[in-house]
Parts: C-alpha cells; sequence; structure tokens
C-alpha cells in the first residue's frame, strides 16, 4: 500500500483503467478487521492474526493522511458527479460507490492511543486524515451528495462516513470552539484545581505527621488485642504503631483472578480533544450540514430504513447522527427548524422500539450481548437527547415552540411504554455486558425524564394516562367431547329408539347411487399407526356418526372401508345387499367398540390448549389519573439502588452532574418516599466511610450532606431496633423496609386486620350450631340466616362463608352461591300493573318504552318481554317492536304507492326475530336515532351535506369518494358480480375527512357501510349497489359545486309544493307499473328458483327492496332540485338507511 498502491494513484491517475484497478484492490485491502473476521477473535492464534491485520490497517490509516491521496480521489469523485444521469454510465456509479467506501475504510480504522501517546489539542494521525480531507475539498462533496436530491442513493454512504469523522467528538465541547472559554467551563476548572490541591495538602499533613524512615532497634513489636491471627491468638504487629492505621489482613496475598465472564464491560469509546484547526474545521461543518443537509437526509435514510433498503444494523448510523447533531444544534445556538425532522413522537417511537430490541437481543443472544449491548447504548443516548431537545423548547420564549414541546410531552407521558423503558433498563442492568457509561447516560436520562414529567404534572393539575394490563382468556370448551367421542354408555332403550330414526335416513341413502364415497377417507394417512392397524379406529369412527345421527356420513364410510379392507368382510361383502347393510350399521351402533387414547396424543393435545391459552391472551387497555409518587414508588427496590450506588462508587471520576443525578434520585427515595432503609446496606455505608474521610470532601458538599442524612436516620433507627445492624448485610425491598420502621410482624398485623377478626372457639361453636340448624331450611339462604342470628363482633358474608370452609363443615365457596334475586318473582299487583299499562299504551308507537318508564318495579326490556308472553297479551316479539312513523301519502296516490313507501316495516317485520339482546340494542339505536330526528327536526339531504362538507374545506375528501364510487361502478359492469368494496383512505387529509361526523352522515346516506365493529376497519360499498346506483351518488357529490355556478332560486309558495307533490306521485306511479311490467317478463331462468318453496316469496322481497331503493333515491334527487324540503322526506331517507345495513348484513 505505501510503496506501491499510493504512488500509482498519485501518479497515474489519468490512466482510467489502472486507477479502477488501483482503488478496486485498495477497498479489498482496507476492509475493517471487524467484518473480516466478523468479531474479536479468542483462539490465540486467530487472535494474533487479527492483531497483526490491525497493524497494517493502521499503517495505512498513517500513509493516506496526506493531502495529495486525498486531492486525488477528490477531483476524481468531482469530475464523475458533475456528469448528468443520462451521461453516467454504470462503472461511474461503481467507481464513485468505491470511492466512498475506501473513503469509509480508511476513517474506520481505529488509533492505537499506546503506539501515538497523543494529548489533547495534540493532532493525532485521525486529526491529520480529516485536515487532509478538508484540504482537499472532500468534505464539501459529502455535503453535496448529502443536499442533493439526485444523489439519494449514496445517503447512507454519506452519514457512516460523517459518523466516522466525528466518532471521538464531544458535540457540546465542539459547539463552543472559537467563543472563548465560557464562565462555566472556568469554573468547572477551578473545581477541580481545588480538588486536586486539598488531596496534596491532605498527603503533605500526613507526610509530616509520620515518623522518619530510620529503623529503631528498641521500638519492638506490639500484640493487638481483639484482633486474632491465624493460630487463634492475638496478631503480633512489628511495625511503628503510625502504621496500625494501614493494616489490612490482605497484605500481601494474591489478589482472586476474576473469570472473564464475570469482568465488568470495557469502555471502547474515548473521547479526545483534537487541535484547534481541526475542531474549526469541525464546528463549520456541523453547521452547514445541520442548516443545508440534516433534516433531508435523516428523512431519506429513515425511509430507506423502514423500507428494508439498508444493510443490517444500519440504523445505529441514524441514531448517532440524530444524537451528536442535535445535541450540537442544542449547545450552539438552539434552533429547533434546523432538526425538525427528528423531533417528533414518530421518531420517539422509533427510538424506544429499537431500544425494546437492542434490549430483548441482548437477553436472548447471549453470546453477542456486548454487541447488542453497544447498540443499545447508541439508542439510549438518541432517547436522552431527544428528552433533552424537548426539555430546551420549554425554556424557549417562541409560544409555537412550547406548544410544540407540549404536545410532544402530553404524548410521551400518555404512553405506558415510554414511562416503562427506565424501569426495565435498571432491572436488567448487567455490567458484564454493559460499561459504566452507559449506566451513567441512564442515570442522566432518567433524571431527566422525572424532572420533565414532574414539573408537566404540577403545571397540569392531574394528568390522564394509559395503562395496559395482560389477561388470559382461556378458551370455552361449546361440544360436549364426552357425547362426541362415544364415552357415554348408552341404554338399550336409547340406542333402539335411535335407530328408528337413523334407519329412515338409511333407507334413502341405500337406494341413492350417487352417495359419495370418495371423499370419505376411512384412516389417518399421516399418523404413524400402519394401515392395516386401523380398522378398529375406522369402526369407532362409523359407530360416532351413527351416534351423533350423521346417517349419511356413516353409510359412505362402512362402504369406503369395505374397499380398504376386503378382506375378511368385516365391513361386509362386495355383493351385499342394502338390508345386510342396515344389519351391519345396526350391530355397530349397539357394539361396545374398544376406545383408546395414546399418551402422546394427549399430550400433544395439552401442548395445543396451551397453545391457544397463550394466543388469547388479551391486553386490556385503560387510562388512569397519573400519580407521581406512585410512580416514583416503582424505583424502590434494590436493583434500582444497586445500579446507582454501582455509580456512586466512581464519584471522583464522574462528573458534578452526574453524582447531582445519583443524589438526587436517591434523595427521591429516602425522602420522599420515607424509605432511607433501602440504604441501610454495609456496601453503602463503606463508601460514605469513604466518602467522608476523603480529603477533598468539601468539593462534594451534596454526596457529603446526603450521606451525613443516611447515617444519621439509621442510627435513629438503631435505637429502636436492634436487628437494624444485622439488617446491614442485606439488601432490602419495601416490605422489609416496613417491618424494620413499622415494627417485625406489622405487615402480619395488617393482612389480618384485612382479613377481620379471629374467630374465638365460642363463637365457632354458635357458627357450627346456626349452620346445622338452618342447612335443611329449603328456600332460605343459610349465610343471611347465620348472619341475622349470629350474635358477635360483625362479620361479612365472604368472612362467615370462608370460616364454614375451614370448619369443614362446606365443601367449597361454591356451594353458598346466590340463587339469585327476589326481584325476578312477579307478584299479582305487578301483574295487574303490567295488564293495565300495556292496555293503556298498546295503540302507542313505542309501547315496551312506554311500560318501561312508568312501570314502578323496574325490570329488564327482556323480563317484561317474556312476562307480557306468559301472561298471553302479546303473541310474537315483533309486536312489541317500535313502529315507524309513516309518511303521510298524498290524495291522488294510489293505495299501490302508499304500501311502497310502507314497505320498510313490512320488510323488517318479514324478518326472523334476532336475540333478546340484539333486539334491545337495535332498539336503543332506533330510539337514539328518533331522538336526534326529534332534536334536529330532520337529516340534511344529501346534496345539503356535500355543500356544507365542500365550504369546510372537504373538496378533496369529496372528489375522492366521487372516484372511489365511479370506479367501483365500472367495476362491477365489467366483472358482471358485484362485492363489497372497502373505502382505504391513503392520505391523512381522506383519514380525517373519514373520521368526521358529517362526513360519515354522507356516507350513510349515500349507503355506504360503516366498519363492523372488531371484524373490519374501513367503510364498504354494499354489494347490493348496482351502477347505476352508484353513479346517482357519485353524481349527487358534485351537486354543490353545479349549485354554486347557478342562481339561487327563490322558495316557492305552498302551491308550488303542491304540485311538485302530485308531479312526485305520477312519477311513482309510472316507476310501479314499470316494475310490474318487468316482474311480469322475467326470463324463464326464475323458473328454478320459484319452483322451490319460498322462491316466489324471495322474488317479491327482492323487487320490493329494489322499489324502495330505486323510488327513495329518485325521491331524493326530486327534493334536491327544491330548497326547501319536505316534511315527510326525512323519514323515507331513514327508512332508505335502514333497508341498506339490513342488506348488507343479510349478505
Amino acid at each position: 500500500m505505501q510503496n506501491d498502491l499510493l504512488p500509482i494513484l498519485t501518479q497515474h491517475h489519468k490512466d482510467k483503467p489502472l486507477f479502477d484497478a488501483v482503488i478496486r484492490l485498495m477497498v479489498n485491502l482496507t476492509q475493517p478487521a471487524l467484518l473480516c473476521f466478523s468479531s474479536v477473535p479468542k483462539e490465540p492464534s486467530m487472535r494474533h492474526h487479527f492483531i497483526q491485520v490491525l497493524t497494517y490497517l493502521q499503517a495505512y490509516k498513517e500513509a493516506f493522511a496526506n493531502e495529495k491521496a486525498f486531492g486525488i480521489l477528490s477531483e476524481t469523485l468531482y469530475e464523475l458527479l458533475q456528469l448528468g444521469w443520462e451521461e453516467r454510465q454504470e462503472e461511474d456509479n461503481l467507481l464513485i460507490e468505491r470511492i466512498l467506501l475506501l473513503v469509509r475504510n480508511i476513517l474506520h480504522v481505529p488509533a492505537d492511543f499506546d503506539q501515538e501517546k497523543r494529548i489533547d489539542d495534540d493532532a493525532s494521525v485521525h486529526d491529520q486524515l480529516l485536515w487532509a480531507i478538508h484540504l482537499s475539498g472532500l468534505d464539501d462533496l459529502l455535503l453535496f451528495l448529502a443536499s442533493s436530491p439526485a444523489e439519494q442513493q449514496w445517503s447512507l454512504h454519506v452519514l457512516e462516513i460523517v459518523s466516522l469523522m466525528f466518532r471521538d467528538q464531544n458535540p457540546e465541547q465542539l459547539a463552543g470552539v472559537g467563543q472563548g472559554r465560557l464562565a462555566q467551563e472556568r469554573s468547572t476548572d477551578v473545581a477541580e484545581l481545588e480538588v486536586l490541591r486539598q488531596r496534596e495538602m491532605a498527603e503533605k499533613k500526613t507526610r509530616a505527621l509520620q515518623r522518619g524512615n530510620r529503623h529503631s532497634r528498641f521500638g519492638g513489636s506490639y500484640i493487638v488485642q481483639g484482633l486474632k491471627s491465624i493460630g487463634e491468638r492475638d496478631l503480633i504487629f512489628h511495625k511503628g504503631l503510625h502504621n496500625l492505621r494501614n493494616y489490612s489482613s490482605d497484605l500481601g496475598k494474591q489478589p482472586q483472578r476474576v473469570p472473564r465472564r464475570r469482568r465488568a464491560a470495557q469502555e471502547l469509546s474515548i473521547q479526545r480533544r483534537s487541535a484547534l484547526n481541526v475542531r474549526l474545521f469541525l464546528r463549520d461543518f456541523c453547521s452547514e450540514f445541520l442548516e443545508n443537509c440534516y433534516n433531508r437526509l435523516m428523512g431519506l435514510v429513515k425511509d430507506h430504513l423502514l423500507r428494508e433498503k439498508a444493510q443490517q444494523h444500519d440504523e445505529t448510523y441514524y441514531m448517532w447522527a440524530l444524537a451528536f447533531f442535535m445535541a450540537f444544534n442544542r449547545a450552539a445556538s438552539f434552533r429547533p427548524g434546523l432538526v425538525s425532522e427528528t423531533l417528533s413522537v414518530r421518531t420517539f417511537h422509533f427510538i424506544e422500539q429499537n431500544l425494546t430490541n437492542y434490549y430483548e437481543m441482548m437477553l436472548t443472544d447471549r453470546k453477542e450481548a456486548s454487541s447488542w449491548a453497544r447498540r443499545m447504548h447508541l439508542a439510549l443516548k438518541a432517547y436522552q437527547e431527544l428528552l433533552a431537545t424537548v426539555n430546551e423548547m420549554d425554556m424557549s420564549p417562541e409560544e409555537a415552540v412550547k406548544e410544540s414541546s407540549r404536545i410532544i410531552k402530553n404524548n410521551i407521558f400518555y404512553v405506558m411504554e415510554y414511562r416503562e423503558l427506565f424501569l426495565a433498563l435498571f432491572r436488567k442492568f448487567d455490567e458484564r455486558c454493559q460499561p459504566r457509561s452507559f449506566l451513567r447516560d441512564l442515570v442522566e436520562t432518567t433524571h431527566l425524564f422525572l424532572k420533565m414529567l414532574e414539573r408537566f404534572c404540577r403545571n397540569r393539575g392531574n394528568l390522564m394516562v394509559q395503562n395496559k394490563r395482560k389477561t388470559r382468556k382461556k378458551k370455552k370448551k361449546v361440544l360436549d367431547q364426552a357425547v362426541a367421542s362415544g364415552n357415554v354408555p348408552h341404554s338399550p332403550e336409547e340406542l333402539e329408539t335411535m335407530w328408528l330414526i337413523l334407519a329412515e335416513q338409511l333407507r334413502c341413502c341405500t337406494q341413492d347411487p350417487e352417495l359419495n364415497v370418495e371423499s370419505m377417507v376411512p384412516f389417518d394417512a399421516a399418523s404413524e399407526v400402519p394401515v392395516e392397524e386401523q380398522r378398529a379406529e375406522a369402526m369407532v369412527r362409523i359407530q360416532d356418526c351413527l351416534l351423533s345421527g350423521r346417517a349419511p356420513q356413516a353409510l359412505a364410510l362402512l362402504r369406503s372401508a369395505r374397499e380398504v379392507w376386503p378382506e375378511g368382510d368385516v365391513f361386509g361383502s362386495q355383493n351385499i345387499s342394502p338390508e345386510e347393510e342396515m344389519q351391519l350399521l345396526k350391530q355397530i351402533l349397539s357394539a361396545p367398540l374398544p376406545r383408546q387414547q395414546g399418551q402422546e396424543e394427549r399430550g400433544t393435545e395439552e401442548e395445543e390448549e396451551e397453545e391457544e391459552e397463550e394466543e388469547l391472551q388479551v391486553v386490556q387497555v385503560s387510562e388512569k389519573e397519573f400519580n407521581f409518587l406512585d410512580y416514583l414508588k416503582r424505583f424502590a427496590c434494590s436493583t434500582v439502588v444497586r445500579a446507582y450506588v454501582l455509580l456512586l462508587r466512581s464519584y471522583q471520576q464522574n462528573s458534578s452532574h452526574t453524582n447531582h443525578c445519583v443524589v438526587k434520585m436517591l434523595h427521591r427515595l429516602a425522602h420522599d418516599l420515607k424509605m432511607e432503609a433501602l440504604l441501610f446496606q454495609l456496601s453503602v455505608f463503606c463508601l460514605f466511610n469513604r466518602l467522608l474521610s476523603d480529603p477533598a470532601a468539601g468539593a462534594y458538599k451534596e454526596l457529603v450532606t446526603f450521606a451525613k442524612y443516611i447515617l444519621g436516620k439509621f442510627f435513629a433507627l438503631a435505637a429502636v431496633n436492634q436487628k437494624a445492624f444485622v439488617e446491614l448485610l442485606f439488601w432490602k425491598n419495601t416490605a422489609v423496609v416496613r417491618e424494620m420502621t413499622e415494627g417485625y410482624g406489622s405487615l402480619d398485623d395488617r393482612s389480618s386486620s384485612r382479613r377481620g377478626p379471629v374467630w374465638s372457639p365460642e363463637e365457632e361453636a354458635q357458627l357450627r350450631e346456626l349452620y346445622l340448624a338452618h342447612k335443611d331450611v329449603e328456600g332460605q339462604d343459610v349465610v343471611e340466616a347465620i348472619l341475622a342470628h349470629l350474635n358477635t363482633v360483625p362479620r361479612t358474608r365472604k368472612q362467615v362463608i370462608h370460616h364454614l370452609v375451614r370448619l369443614g363443615l362446606a365443601d367449597s365457596v361454591k356451594d353458598f352461591q346466590r340463587k339469585g334475586t327476589n326481584i325476578v318473582l312477579w307478584t299479582e299487583d305487578q301483574e295487574l300493573e303490567l295488564q293495565r299499562l300495556f292496555e293503556e299504551f298498546k295503540d302507542s308507537d313505542d309501547v315496551l318504552g312506554h311500560i318501561m318508564k312508568n312501570i314502578t318495579a323496574k325490570r329488564s326490556r327482556a323480563r317484561i318481554v317474556d312476562k307480557l308472553l306468559a301472561l298471553g297479551l302479546v303473541a310474537e316479539r315483533r309486536e312489541l317492536y317500535k313502529k315507524r312513523r309513516k309518511k303521510l301519502v298524498p290524495s291522488n296516490m294510489p293505495k299501490d304507492e302508499g304500501s311502497l313507501q310502507d314497505f320498510c316495516e313490512e320488510d323488517l317485520q318479514d324478518e326472523e326475530p334476532l336475540p333478546e339482546e340484539e333486539n334491545e340494542e337495535d332498539e336503543e339505536k332506533e330510539e337514539s336515532l328518533d331522538a336526534e330526528q326529534d332534536q334536529g327536526g330532520s337529516f340534511l339531504s344529501t346534496e345539503n351535506l356535500g355543500q356544507g362538507l365542500h365550504q369546510e374545506g372537504f373538496s378533496a375528501p369529496l372528489l375522492w369518494l366521487h372516484n372511489c364510487l365511479i370506479r367501483a361502478a365500472d367495476d362491477r359492469e365489467e366483472d358482471g358480480c358485484s362485492q363489497a368494496s372497502p373505502l382505504v383512505p391513503l392520505t391523512e387529509e381522506n383519514e380525517e375527512a373519514m373520521e368526521n361526523e358529517q362526513f360519515q352522515q354522507l356516507l350513510r346516506k349515500l349507503g355506504i357501510r360503516p366498519p363492523v365493529s372488531g371484524q373490519e376497519t374501513f367503510w364498504r360499498i354494499p354489494a347490493k349497489l348496482s351502477p347505476t346506483q352508484l353513479r346517482r351518488a357519485a353524481s349527487a357529490l358534485g351537486q354543490p359545486e353545479k349549485e354554486k355556478l347557478q342562481p339561487e332560486v327563490e322558495p316557492r309558495d305552498p302551491g308550488e309544493q303542491d304540485s311538485s307533490e302530485e308531479h312526485r306521485a305520477e312519477a311513482l306511479r309510472a316507476l310501479l307499473l314499470a316494475r310490474k311490467k318487468k316482474v311480469d317478463l322475467a326470463p324463464s331462468e326464475v323458473t328454478s328458483e320459484e319452483g322451490t318453496p319460498g322462491g316466489k316469496e324471495k322474488l317479491k322481497m327482492a323487487t320490493k327492496k329494489r322499489h324502495l331503493l330505486d323510488s327513495d333515491e329518485e325521491q331524493e334527487e326530486d327534493e334536491g332540485r327544491s330548497k326547501a324540503p319536505e316534511m315527510g322526506a326525512p323519514i323515507i331517507q331513514k327508512k332508505k338507511r335502514f333497508l341498506i345495513e339490513d342488506e348488507d348484513e343479510s349478505d
């Protein structure tokens, strides 16, 4: 590379074939070592090869750190990008990709810190490489590739190169380059110097107090009383007394070797401060990238990730760029518009989804746990920066920015997954896979989230949040398995009665030559049992068919088994007569056949049932009022406290902000929740002792104050509870904390108080006597009688039942279930009242509704209907249905037209009665519709609804609906058959329109069916609507636009309305005559349907429904021409809607 390829690249770059070959060879030679070996090898020989390859790559990187090589690459890339897409060949695109890959490979080589030994502000090899990129102008080409719409295919390459350029940089420090030292930075440096100074002074003072190093021959040795040596005697100390304080039993011992799988994870990313000129160049690059490229490039990369156009784990570059550039924007000059692409709830969801995925993969894929932990750390940094940016938006002086922040926080705090994320990360924190930096970022992110949530709750007063709970819904077994499988024995009389019924069916089947035998297979081809050994099972299947009343299937199965097993004439001979077949089936019916079920089959059935139960787990979503202290209590557990204490142990290396986050959370648990005993642990007290004895303890005032507070609480508790010293050896949960502070056994007392007072022997004897006295009394509730005569402490029904079971007087709690309330029984006065109310309201439109309003003893609708049927006041339930209001028929209209308008009621009455619950639901819906109709006067016509929606800005959704109706009409004409087609809104504007109530009212007016709850999602165009009706509906949608171009019509006087009434009557009369002629001239194909019983009735029903639909639509067109609709029109429109919904349901 250094001696051959680089000189060829710089001296012969105009030789295109040679240049292409050199670039290809360089790309192959500079492949990352991790990409070649897939991971760091553990085998010594392979690890040696890995280190050797890494050494070669570091030498290549150092050789590339010159302006000349990057100048050639930049010049070649510039010439290729000048070509348009029509001039650019496939070889040119390949060369562009190879140049970008070569730059990526060179930047990817890790630095060798042991060999370089560079300090901050010194130019390392990576800095020299960045400076060569800047001098060659390659950074400008990267910005062009990121911002050009014509170069979208290189977006992921550019993002990867940018991430490698800023690998060791701190975005907040980079944003402050060139602006002088800020006051905060100066105060931080002064504090660090003060800590070092205090430690140095303490060491000097300690050395001054020590004696000289000259050995005293007469110093002697000392015996340390109370400290035993190995021989169970007092320890002999041979050194001076001033060294006794530093004595430890571990002095001179070999430290215990920690196994590799238990070692703490090492920090892989080390941040350093580059040379000043490099930092200035990187700062300017970041500013230009944010202003010109960030939003567009991040949108493209997100689209590639969602459409799976990227490679595996490419989302890590997206998350790194999000965290880095949003932090730079927040530290430089905060402008939310520069990062608006990634500042949304969808980005929060994307990051949370990946973070949860990495977390789950780290727990399952233990071999690659460290790699998943690094990805999880990147996702956590992105999540932290999103929260920090939203928090910064709260401080903005612009109201629009504050409102956007409030909306984002409202969505984030509402969803349960965002709140539970930090708890899950703390509980599954593993020091062996996740480095200390991950724990630091997790603590800081949790601190920021809690601070924002607490402030949001304080400003809002009450906050409603989402709550999810998993419930297991077991599958109900509907079939009676015992009867179906024939395990229940039948008496000879039952079998004889059953055979009489089966014999009639078999006589018809034996004479049928077309009995389908091929469809019945008597053996199981997938079973491990051979076919020859499945004859007994086939006999059992025939018997099961006979027992379940399926005679044709039994006969077909018998004939099929005869063909499979002809030997022995077990299933009859080949020339068997029908009478002999019936006798054979009768013998099979009454034969005691052996039924066995293997253990394997039962095992598989149990596994299937377990899987079904697991699949039937339902997540119930509800809302509840959020309580911040209740949420904070979720952090009061030993796993969370141990993670915080682990980070607090390195308080000397932590920043002041990190130490503040740790102390703040521990203070919340100890002070706000009164659970300071969670920190009563010996390792925590050792840490506090080290902190208080630190010479630089003055620099950690917050930590010292908190440590003294916890120690004071402990000694106050130890004065009361001597066992607190023993409790120091263990980590504690909340239950142990309560017992330590409130007294041991307090939890048992509290639970016993919930269970009720203890039963004395006298009370148990009285309970036994009362139970034996009242248990045999019929029609009496035993428990109620016991409670009425029990002369003891007041007891509840539940306490009495449980104690009866505990005494052995009853087998189960189910023996005392309530038999129902007495209100089900009807007294004579109540029956008379019901008869009186029925006679009073039987001529009204809503008989049942008036009875329920005026009856004294309130009962359900079903109970009243059952009683009316039992008393014989009504013959059928349909007599109690709510009657429809009929439209007034004009005087000049014949009876046929009047009956045509009343067809809706006839159609509803001809239907089969629904179950009681469905009838009640339908009647409630109808009552609500009638109430809406009475309140609003009348429904708007289709044209008025369309015109109103046009005025509200729904022109585009109306046009979309118009096109959908026309397209559906065309498809139904071409195919010749119709089926319900869904209306799928693909744009956000159409989705909003489909959720609008007025738009939904228009859809119902056009006959479009709403989605069935729990089964469908979209509205559907019913299959019954013909192409002509669809085109009429589409033309009605375009009517408002036409009316805008026409002059307004003045309202007509009553005379004109009468004339229009006459015209409508004539039109209806002509339409009815035309329909009758069509029915009379129907094709002969209908005769097959008419020949069957009920065929003529079906034809009449269909024609009646068509009459109603067509006449109603024509009436709506006539009504649309006048601005003053008639009073009776809304009733007909309502009937039309009910009929269309009924037809769709019947399909």
